[in-house]
């Protein structure tokens, strides 16, 4: 029987790329490893540029299970496309480590499916936003550290740690601005929220804000 949870196990991988690289993986990537890695039984979640940082890429993929996750990774890194592009891949990269392994905190906290079919590998236009309307933030899942030992070694991910990752879609970069500015000036936050919220955490938190790349099912 599937999970009711769409990915019940996730990464999320962030790069540090060479100056000037992140375009070149970035088409490396949406033309050679989205189908390909699908094909042997795990899901690109979606595919981003840091709006922050220029030499960083960052990605999700999911999986139905740690088992399935050690025959998919197993099967793809073995495989023939990554053997004819791992060498382009890899040049472009300083730090592919950066990598998190998390779980939906609920059943129904997991990612929705996908709004719209991926466009084709070469399509030069932006595919549409199902958020293009909306004003304000739309919450896409909420996860937390999966702790599971690593079934495939080969790929490091963090250890030691508890994370938890919110992720939620804004329409463009100046409604995620206003969006802040709002949160900053509420007394609900600043009095109630905000320091419960620092009660639970040990660590400075990380704010990643990421454009999906033209074959990111995750817009």
């Amino acid at each position: 029987m599937m999970s009711a949870v769409r990915y019940p196990v996730v990464e999320l991988r962030q790069y540090t790329l060479r100056p000037g690289q992140r375009d070149v993986l970035i088409d490396l990537f949406d033309r050679e490893f989205v189908e390909s890695q699908e094909a042997d039984g795990m899901a690109v979640v979606g595919q981003f540029r840091d709006l922050d940082d220029p030499d960083r890429f960052t990605w999700i993929r999911g999986f139905a299970s740690m088992p399935a996750r050690a025959r998919a990774l197993a099967s793809f890194y073995g495989g023939p496309v990554w053997k004819a592009n791992s060498a382009a891949a890899n040049a472009t990269m300083i730090d592919s480590d950066n990598v998190l392994l998390l779980r939906p905190v609920t059943a129904r906290s997991g990612f929705p499916p996908p709004a719209a079919a991926r466009p084709p590998a070469g399509d030069g236009a932006a595919a549409p936003s199902h958020a293009a309307a909306e004003a304000g933030a739309t919450p896409l899942a909420s996860l937390q550290t999966e702790h599971a030992e690593n079934t495939f070694p080969a790929l490091p991910v963090r250890t030691g740690e508890n994370v938890f990752a919110w992720l939620a879609r804004f329409p463009s970069p100046a409604l995620l601005d206003d969006h802040l500015r709002q949160i900053e000036r509420s007394a609900e936050w600043r009095d109630r929220v905000f320091p419960a919220l620092s009660a639970l955490i040990t660590g400075l938190p990380q704010r990643l804000r990421l454009a999906p790349t033209i074959r990111s099912q995750l817009r």
